[in-house]
């Protein structure tokens, strides 16, 4: 499956800090427990990301093309 396909599967996404100063997106699912703990660098370098690939989202739902390097970046 690729960023760009469509899924039914249903999941709830939890982002908090850590007690060892780690942030943690946690997702858990039918069939999935996958907590993620990155460093707060790398926490904000994943936000700019999100933000990045929304405003993409936006240009895409008005009908235009996403700019140059405003889409996804893989991991």
């Amino acid at each position: 499956m690729g960023i760009d396909s469509e899924s039914d599967v249903a999941a709830n996404l939890q982002i908090g800090p850590t007690s060892v100063g780690m942030v943690r997106i946690y997702v858990e699912g039918e069939g999935i427990d996958l907590p993620l703990d990155f460093d707060p660098e790398e926490a904000e370098e994943i936000a700019e990301e999100l933000l990045a690939a929304a405003e993409a989202a936006r240009e895409i739902a008005a009908g235009g093309k996403p700019a140059k390097g405003k889409g996804p970046k893989k991991r």
